[in-house]
């Protein structure tokens, strides 16, 4: 960290400040490029990879040629930064990774980010992935290539490669990493998840599944709770492990009252991401003029209830984290499997400002398996991997938790009170929501919820009792349940998945 400290002050690519720590300006994107990402179309990929607006695909000559321009230009340089680490804390599932960097804080995301060696490890070290990165120099001659802009994310998922060009923002990096094994774990039997996890001190571990800025690493961090990780994990037939060796948490209005571990993980070895500073070096968490997706990348260690080896047994607890914009889903929800199957395949969230170039407001999004950006598999894939591992390992409580409005949609209510959303994560971790006596299906989404929560208001716990205008909610709820209908419209050709939509908003199955 040290050598790395030293480059990038000494190069000029980014500066000390408050706590010590490094700060870095992403550039032109401070957020992912989706539009600019690319999947070979070849080979294996061709038949087993779900094509469309996520995976766009790529010819395996053009990759080819972006590839060889983006290394020619590494190989120029005076001097490029090489990481080898892994992806993946369980040994039996983990790959070998290589990235090949231009900028040397890219290096220190990468061994914040990934998984670090041991000295025995790096000597027999063979990479099973490789990606190159050149930062902001973009492919020349992408107009003739047919790419929509110079900007260019590229996987080869037959060989394993990817090429970064074009943007500077290091989460393009990580989630190469993690849509490869999005392609390549299921093949054999284990899920990959966007998800974060903690273990309780009997062992009992939970998952989070949620899109960027659903809570995952807000809720993840718990003084009670070890962390297994906060953002990428697999399931195999050990339990749950992290694919990553650190965490990359959004930074926008940190409090350290309400998120006090994140907060303290803030310091030396730890690397910002565009937060603004004051004349003194001071960091104004609050300030969003330059993009609301400010971010900080630390290695584990740095939230002091880590788990150390990365490695959970099988989750007694599966949350799945929603950010709904329209301000009508319940603060929690009882989910029965196949209405599971039904969200997890759904992934309703609303994108939240910054995470991608041009989202500036919450967002009404369906994304698949709350991580649809990353997933490089058709959607039944995952759906059926999933079902195994709730059937096979008699998982006692799937629950959708509202992190999102209430009270009125975006711009009429507020956010949800993490406060209280803490205390319902809570009671699902507890096991005494399992306890509370739950409502009848609502005539819309079908969604069951407890009465009553230990020291929560039970008027909380129904959001229609936090709108003034009764008529306007029940008239949100229509137009959410026909988004949620028109979404899985894609899969009434499939009988597996046209069973599970009758559990879902507009369905009949638990009425």
């Amino acid at each position: 960290y040290e050598a790395l400290r030293w480059e990038v002050v000494s190069r000029g690519e980014g500066r000390v400040v408050d706590n010590d720590v490094m700060l870095v300006d992403t550039g032109a994107f401070t957020g992912r490029c989706p539009k600019d990402r690319y999947v070979v179309d070849a080979g294996e990929a061709h038949r087993r990879v779900g094509w469309g607006e996520v995976n766009i695909p790529l010819k395996e000559a053009t990759f080819d040629e972006v590839y060889a321009e983006c290394a020619r230009r590494l190989w120029g340089l005076k001097t490029v930064y090489v990481f080898d680490g892994f992806v993946g804390a369980s040994k039996s599932s983990r790959l070998a990774v290589r990235v090949v960097t231009e900028l040397a804080w890219h290096h220190h995301f990468c061994t914040n980010m990934f998984r670090r060696p041991t000295n025995e490890e790096l000597a027999e070290f063979c990479p099973d992935i490789t990606i190159l990165n050149s930062g902001p120099d973009g492919f020349a001659r992408w107009r003739e290539a047919g790419l929509r802009s110079a900007t260019c994310v590229a996987l080869d998922l037959n060989r394993r490669m990817g090429v970064i060009m074009g943007t500077q923002y290091s989460g393009e990096m990580k989630k190469g990493a993690f849509s490869m094994m999005n392609y390549l774990l299921p093949r054999q039997g284990t899920m990959s998840m966007h998800c974060s996890a903690t273990v309780g001190a009997a062992g009992d571990a939970a998952i989070f599944f949620g899109l960027s800025g659903t809570g995952k690493t807000t809720l993840s961090a718990d003084p009670e709770r070890l962390l297994v990780g906060d953002d990428e994990h697999g399931w195999d037939e050990e339990g749950v492990f992290n694919l990553e060796g650190g965490c990359y948490a959004k930074l926008i209005d940190l409090d350290p009252l309400k998120e006090a571990l994140i907060h303290a993980a803030v310091r030396r070895n730890a690397l910002l991401e565009n937060v603004v500073v004051d004349a003194s070096g001071m960091c104004n968490y609050c300030d969003k003029s330059r993009t609301e997706n400010t971010r900080c990348s630390y290695p584990m260690w740095h939230i002091p209830s880590h788990v150390p080896g990365g490695c959970a047994g099988h989750p007694r607890s599966v949350i799945f984290l929603t950010c709904d914009a329209f301000g009508v889903l319940p603060p929690v929800s009882v989910l029965s499997e196949e209405q599971a199957l039904y969200h997890f395949v759904s992934g309703y969230t609303a994108k939240v400002a910054g995470t991608e170039q041009g989202v500036v407001q919450p967002t009404a999004t369906f994304s698949t398996c709350f991580g649809g950006a990353f997933m490089t598999l058709p959607a039944r894939a995952y759906a059926e991997l999933f079902m195994r591992k709730l059937q096979r390992h008699g998982i006692p409580g799937v629950y959708l938790v509202n992190t999102g409005w209430t009270g009125g949609g975006y711009g009429v209510g507020r956010r949800m009170d993490i406060t209280a959303t803490r205390q319902i994560v809570a009671a699902i971790l507890d096991g005494s929501i399992r306890e509370a006596e739950l409502t009848l299906p609502d005539p819309v989404f079908q969604l069951r919820k407890p009465r009553t929560l230990r020291g929560l208001d039970p008027q909380v716990l129904d959001p229609s009792k936090a709108w003034e205008d009764g008529l306007a909610f029940h008239d949100t709820c229509a137009k959410l349940c026909e988004l949620f209908t028109a979404n899985f419209m894609k899969y009434e050709h499939d009988p597996f998945m046209a069973r599970v939509s009758d559990f879902g908003p507009g369905g009949s199955a638990l009425l």
